[in-house]
């Protein structure tokens, strides 16, 4: 069956409206603060993936069978990622930022939107070449169930492993990337030890409260699908996550500038995102 594209007008509009609604209501994922032009494209994503004609027909199939939630959270949720990706980023963490992490006796770091897994291994790598992954805790969190257990399973095509290795070795990696995958049958499998010491757990910054103090928080490439006051949610519970003198590192379009949560923080790294938290602030997201 072929579904034609539909071109969002008023009715879209509304239909729009009410299927997230009823995401909400039936299934509490709430997509409500997302951007309007991603939620747009993201909900065509869904309909034409059910096979709907409309968006209504969508809804139906939404509120009626409970089957179809799996495949309507992968089209509402963005998984595009890469080892290492922005590898200045990475670089400076290793040279600036993991220094600073050393005077902890112990580590924790919230991988927020965690994706495939692709972040959550670069870290690991980044804290294993740096002597600091033993004594860090990582939570891996992600809205999504399929991309979780995609990135616990931290299984890749091995068709972006060049991609993969020239941001690692951009990142000022040590070795090589391959030290740390087995590759067979066109996938590359990552080092089990690698996520030993991961949490995984589904985690939404639209409704979700903070779960533990952490000392790094690294929410790349997420909030540009949020508005202006779900950012400002997801900013106020990493500022509350922070312990004071912990970093904060955002994606390359992403800042706290505009934020009410700017002054619990001081720009650490500008040009490659990265804040760190300072003085104590009363957060003031919705709870």
């Amino acid at each position: 069956m072929t579904v034609e594209p539909v071109t969002p007008g008023p009715g879209e509009a509304i239909e729009l409206d009410l299927f997230l609604e009823a995401l909400n209501r039936r299934h509490h994922y709430d997509f409500r603060s997302y951007s309007r032009a991603s939620l747009q494209r993201r909900a065509e994503l869904a309909r034409e993936r059910l096979g709907c004609a409309t968006l209504s027909e969508a809804q139906g199939r939404l509120l009626h069978d409970p089957s179809v939630l799996p495949d309507i959270i992968d089209a509402m949720t963005v998984q595009v990622s890469e080892m290492f990706r922005d590898p200045a980023y990475f670089l400076a963490l290793r040279r600036d930022v993991l220094p600073h992490l050393q005077t902890f006796p112990s580590l924790k770091v919230w991988v927020a939107g965690c994706a495939d897994g692709e972040e959550l291994y670069s870290l690991a790598i980044l804290f294993r070449e740096e002597g600091l992954f033993d004594r860090t805790l990582f939570y891996a969190t992600e809205i999504n169930r399929r991309a979780l257990a995609r990135a616990e399973a931290g299984i890749y095509d091995i068709d972006r492993l060049p991609v993969f290795s020239q941001n690692y070795q951009r990142s000022g990696g040590r070795g090589s990337l391959s030290d740390y995958y087995t590759a067979a049958y066109g996938r590359a499998a990552f080092d089990r030890a690698l996520r030993a010491r991961t949490v995984f757990t589904e985690h939404n910054l639209a409704t979700d409260q903070v779960f533990s103090e952490v000392h790094l928080i690294s929410c790349r490439n997420v909030l540009i699908y949020f508005d202006a006051p779900l950012q400002d949610r997801a900013l106020g519970l990493f500022t509350e996550a922070l312990t004071r003198g912990g970093f904060l590192g955002l994606g390359s379009h992403e800042t706290l500038r505009f934020s009410s949560h700017a002054s619990a923080f001081a720009t650490f790294d500008e040009p490659d995102r990265i804040w760190r938290r300072t003085a104590s602030q009363e957060t003031s997201y919705a709870r």
